[in-house]
């Protein structure tokens, strides 16, 4: 039984729902069933309870979410690309989890979503000319996050339809987004966080103390641009950490914390003398100009009197040029992951490095995603369990090939040491092939895989040669 259900949004393929229904004397009455079944089940989707599509749905989602606005201008990209091309013009009602399943996996066949079109991957979306980083098109799955993220974003919507009731029920529920993939934290090593530094300070002494901050502070890159004079105590040595920069396409905003909470981060005594020293250079150039240092001027400016904050991209874009300048593959979030890592190979509870970080849950994010591995940490564990392990026994004088020449204790070693007698009483001279497996399990009457074992016994004693195709041969006897 085949009954017509419309056609895939994102394949654009004819979809049908088919079920075989097994000769019999009631065949016909059960094949009616079927048919039936299938157009309740076609109307029940087809005609929601809205003429609502998946686009105003969105819309009106996002119109009322109370996230930030950088997350919400995020959403919108994520479902402009994603999403609108494909379902966008479905009614509600009409997506389920054969839908769902079919646009993430388009999403992991191509991020672009080329339709096998030849083109090019082209550096920047802005005029420019093609240079090397202009490739021909290659087909790159988005990533796991991503997908789930958008995933988060249609479960959002469909939670509002249904409470709207739009919808009977959300078809989220049955959908399989991409598993949650494994952090893997890859910050630098001790020596090559000294180098970025010593670089960074050589250049500039200014970006110096940005990369600086970054590094014993683990504070995001848009909280160290958002930083004022007034949050820094130099006194009690404790950065307060309660703004942050957030850029939304060219522009950008001073807003809250990504947790929308401050916290107080203590620094030590030789960040303290940096940032003290990083001061005078800024009321010296505020005197200058003959301008006095506001105390909500930002610690990190370019302009001579703090007036303005940096931009994030610009800090991300020029310590990547810096790693790269080294030789080292690293990027700037990196830096989190290297202080995480510090601290807790030092000993620091997790809890309080969660609370550095501006991390909730207690420190499971800490745990799960920026820790990682500590060489020292898991060398003291290993010490530590040795300490407590039995006495390890001691290996044998003589192993099991050198003791099978004197002390054969099984069928194939025993055969082994036959031939190697008749070998060195010259029943078979030097070049000499001795006979198939086959033909020795006959004569000692084993298995081939047995005879096979003898011989192989002989190959590590040095008594003869194995080759491939060819039957054993005695070698020349060794010193």
């Amino acid at each position: 039984m085949r009954v017509y259900a419309g056609q895939d949004p994102v394949t654009k393929r004819r979809h049908s729902l088919v079920e075989t229904v097994p000769a019999g004397p009631k065949a016909w009455e059960r094949a009616e069933e079927v048919r039936i079944g299938f157009l309740a089940d076609i109307r029940k989707r087809r005609n929601p309870r809205t003429t609502a599509t998946v686009n105003q749905l969105l819309d009106r989602y996002l119109d009322q979410h109370t996230g930030g606005r950088r997350t919400v201008e995020g959403y919108r990209e994520y479902v402009d690309k994603h999403v609108r091309p494909f379902i966008g013009t479905s009614k509600v009602g009409a997506i389920d989890a054969e839908i769902l399943d079919s646009l993430y996996a388009e999403m992991r066949r191509c991020r672009e979503h080329c339709r096998d079109r030849r083109g090019v991957d082209h550096r920047t979306t802005h005029p420019h000319e093609c240079d090397v980083r202009c490739r021909p098109h290659r087909c790159r799955s988005l990533g796991a996050a991503t997908i789930r993220k958008i995933h988060y974003i249609l479960s959002g919507a469909y939670k509002r339809a249904v409470r709207w009731r739009w919808v009977g029920s959300s078809p989220m529920d049955q959908a399989e987004p991409p598993p949650v993939p494994a952090p893997d934290p890859q910050p630098p090593t001790p020596e090559e966080a000294a180098r970025l530094v010593a670089e960074a300070g050589r250049r500039d002494p200014d970006w110096g103390m940005v990369v600086w901050l970054l590094m014993v502070t683990g504070v995001r890159r848009g909280e160290v641009c958002g930083l004022r004079w007034r949050y820094v105590d130099l006194e009690r040595g404790v950065i307060t950490i309660r703004r942050a920069i957030a850029e939304i396409r060219s522009e950008t905003e001073e807003k809250d914390t990504k947790t929308h909470q401050r916290r107080h981060v203590t620094i030590d005594p030789g960040t303290v003398e940096a940032l003290a020293e990083h001061r005078r250079r800024w009321e010296e150039r505020c005197a200058a100009l003959e301008v006095e240092l506001s105390p909500d001027a930002f610690v990190f400016s370019a302009s001579p009197t703090g007036a303005t904050h940096l931009t994030p991209s610009s800090v991300t874009q020029r310590y990547s040029k810096m790693a790269d300048r080294l030789g080292i593959d690293t990027h700037l979030h990196n830096l989190r992951h290297y202080s995480a890592t510090e601290l807790i190979a030092g000993g620091v509870d997790v809890r309080t490095v969660a609370g550095r970080l501006g991390h909730g849950g207690g420190g499971t994010t800490t745990l799960r995603v920026y820790a990682a591995w500590v060489a020292e940490a898991d060398q003291r564990a290993a010490q530590g369990l040795a300490d407590r392990l039995p006495e390890r026994p001691a290996p044998p004088e003589i192993d099991d090939v050198e003791r099978a020449k004197t002390d054969p204790r099984y069928p194939f070693e025993r055969i082994a040491v036959t031939l190697r007698d008749r070998i060195g009483s010259g029943e078979w001279p030097v070049g000499a092939q001795l006979p198939t497996g086959k033909q020795l399990g006959i004569d000692f009457g084993v298995s081939t895989a047995t005879a096979q074992r003898a011989v192989t016994l002989l190959q590590v004693w040095g008594l003869v040669e194995v080759s491939r195709g060819r039957r054993p041969s005695v070698l020349p006897p060794q010193a």
